[in-house]
């Protein structure tokens, strides 16, 4: 709950001057924001689900009933700068072939998080990614494509993948790709979002002249779940997207894919 808290305060005070609405959609938290929050945040709309219903379908609950020509989706571990939201509109604004943004996240000791920009998972950007490699060439724009380390973090660069912990987008571009797929429960969801919204024509883009701050797992637990849940959501998007490329192009990635698991495993078993 008071990760929640300091995000909407944030979020407030990030809209002083701009005409907009907030909506909290809670996936059946037991953390007391039911009872507490409504009463504290009277201009905010909260939806109370009954049940998990998962990151896209959230996301999508909130769209339906919300009206803005741009529509941010953040998550509730975050906290924004004042000028964060009026700069990421204006850019919009400015640029008709951006279909949506993203933003420079830090942790909470100042230091900068690579999933603020991606490439997609192609099997070579998957091999890399999974083997190390990346981690070894950090700033190869072949090697290190995955998080697109060739790209300056602190520069406004057009990006394949945004990361739905800040995401905003313009609410002509989400309709036309039909919003967040709901197959993806939690993880993932974000980066089949952004190649969606790459197919209809629109850029991502990357605003490394914009900083938050991103409390990285503040609202989600590191268990056995969260590795089932993330490779899983990973599969899911090999399934969907990659369907049609050769079964050696498939059967790669699922390796890659089955072997990074086992090790998020075992290290959660030793740690």
């Amino acid at each position: 709950m008071g990760l929640l808290e300091n995000c909407l305060f944030s979020v407030q005070r990030a809209m002083q001057k701009i005409e907009g609405e907030i909506i909290v959609v809670d996936n059946n938290s037991t953390d007391g924001s039911k009872q507490h929050l409504p009463s504290k945040f009277t201009a905010v709309k909260f939806i109370f689900n009954n049940d998990n219903a998962g990151f896209a379908k959230a996301c999508n609950q909130g769209f339906k009933i919300s009206s803005g020509t741009y529509v941010l989706f953040l998550n509730p571990d975050t906290v924004l700068p004042e000028t964060c939201l009026a700069d990421c509109i204006s850019f919009l604004e400015t640029h008709a072939d951006v279909g949506a943004v993203g933003v420079r996240m830090l942790d909470k000791q100042g230091k900068f998080l690579k999933e603020s920009k991606r490439g997609l998972p192609s099997p070579s950007v998957s091999f890399y990614k999974l083997f190390g490699l990346a981690a070894i060439f950090p700033k190869s724009k072949i090697v290190a494509k995955y998080y697109q380390g060739h790209l300056p973090q602190n520069k406004n660069s057009s990006v394949e993948v945004l990361s739905g912990a800040f995401m905003m987008i313009k609410r002509e571009v989400f309709e036309k790709v039909k919003g967040f797929d709901e197959t993806f429960f939690m993880y993932g969801e974000d980066i089949d979002l952004s190649l969606r919204i790459t197919q209809q024509g629109y850029e991502n883009y990357y605003l490394g002249e914009i900083s938050v701050t991103h409390l990285k797992g503040g609202s989600t637990t590191y268990n056995y779940k969260y590795v089932q849940d993330f490779y899983d959501a990973m599969k899911l998007f090999v399934k969907k997207h990659y369907s049609d490329k050769p079964a050696w192009y498939r059967l790669f990635l699922h390796t890659g894919i089955g072997f990074r698991k086992t090790l998020a495993m075992a290290a959660l078993l030793f740690r």
